[in-house]
């Protein structure tokens, strides 16, 4: 079972491609893997044959569990003996086969009725369904995320996985005094955000950064990219940009601790928050972003961002991220203060943006002007680095967004 994110503990097989005795080669589709985050499609790590299948189609597995085994094309040995029966699902699963039936047959089965997928468990728990109701349209009658969003569309209600969110959109309506049950997600960013506060000391430096240069530059290409891409420039794409100059030069913050020492990393891998309609947040890494040009950071904040709410990131997608930055500049907040990202050493935020009157200075002498004035919050860990080296970086990104040619930039 392999790791789709750093915070996802289990999977969930949906679809086998393959059966026992059928012939694969490396990187052709193996099986289908849903999580309460992702569903993807896996491929084999290797070429050979199917030898033997562990895990049936909607039983869960831990990270890490043996699913299935390919044999090197004619050896003719026995499959091994299975690997201890992974943990099931919310719902009991029926008992696996013998070994020897497993490899003579093809894919076990499970009950249809208890072959749902943590999403699918999710969203029939969240509004209230009873999956007998239900009608799968997946193999062997397997209920299916489009199911239920389905079923609930024909009742006459909106579906909890709802197409990719509004700009500014609405809390699910709740009744005073009720009990608000969290869902996987929820919890998951529970545990992760209290390991996060107790394991690091974390300290908050703030500064404010002149985006008149960054406005001229959206204000000059904003209308052809929207009629071209399809969506609009946002300050997000920049200030990732930014981070990333500042990063080259302030490797510490680039690191994870490791025992008494801090591992710096070679490579550059910012991580954005992407809210999950207020029911939790998906990190997508853009990976080796120094190498990237501006117009491809601000397609693959989109992609990414898109992706994660409609549940369709794939698995390496969530992982090896080495910063990460916050978004919450659109609701208009002054200052946050964010929990770092394990194993990361600090997390950035990026809040709104407003006109100020800014003082500008000049061989002619002092003006003021009308600017476009953002926060960047840093909350770092103090293990890690002191506050001159994290008010450096900070300084660092401040001037890349202030002096930057960010028109010549969005031409490239």
């Amino acid at each position: 079972m392999p790791q789709l994110g750093e915070t996802v503990a289990e999977g969930t097989v949906t679809r086998w491609y393959k059966k026992v005795g059928d012939t694969i080669k490396a990187d052709e589709t193996l099986f289908d893997l849903e999580t309460d985050k992702v569903s993807t499609e896996i491929p084999s790590p290797v070429a050979g044959v199917i030898a033997e299948i562990v895990v049936a189609e909607g039983v869960t597995a831990k990270v890490g569990a043996r699913l299935a085994v390919i044999r090197e094309a004619g050896d003719a040995k026995p499959a091994a003996a299975p690997a201890a029966k992974p943990a099931a699902a919310a719902a009991a699963p029926v008992a696996a086969a013998p070994a020897a039936s497993r490899a003579s047959s093809a894919v076990p089965r499970v009950n249809a009725a208890d072959r749902l997928s943590p999403v699918v468990r999710r969203l029939i728990a969240e509004n209230a369904l009873n999956p007998a109701d239900i009608a799968g349209t997946g193999r062997d009658g397997r209920i299916t995320r489009e199911d239920v969003t389905e079923f609930i569309a024909r009742r006459g209600a909106s579906p909890a996985a709802a197409p990719p969110r509004p700009a500014m959109p609405a809390p699910a309506p709740v009744t005073a005094g009720q009990t608000v049950a969290f869902n996987s997600v929820r919890k998951r960013v529970a545990e992760n955000m209290a390991k996060s506060w107790h394991a690091s000391p974390h300290v908050l430096q703030v500064v404010e950064a002149d985006f008149h240069r960054v406005e001229q530059a959206r204000k000059l290409h904003g209308a052809d990219w929207k009629r071209r891409e399809g969506y609009s420039l946002t300050y997000l794409p920049f200030i990732v940009r930014a981070v990333s100059i500042a990063l080259g030069k302030f490797p510490k913050l680039n690191a994870s601790l490791q025992g008494d020492g801090l591992a710096l990393h070679r490579r550059i891998n910012i991580g954005i928050a992407v809210d999950l309609n207020f029911d939790g947040l998906l990190v997508p890494v853009i990976k080796d972003v120094p190498a990237k040009s501006l117009p491809q950071i601000i397609r693959e904040i989109n992609d990414l961002a898109t992706r994660a709410r409609s549940g369709k990131l794939r698995p390496d997608e969530m992982t090896e991220g080495t910063y990460t930055i916050t978004n919450n500049g659109a609701f208009g907040t002054v200052i946050t203060a964010p929990i770092i990202n394990q194993p990361q050493v600090a997390i950035l935020s990026a809040d709104g943006i407003r006109k100020k009157p800014v003082v500008i200075e000049s061989a002619e002498g002092d003006a003021i002007a009308i600017r476009p004035v953002g926060v960047l919050a840093q909350s770092f860990d103090h293990r890690a680095v002191d506050g001159s080296y994290s008010a450096a970086f900070l300084a660092e990104v401040k001037n890349a967004i202030e002096t930057r040619n960010w028109e010549q930039a969005l031409s490239a």
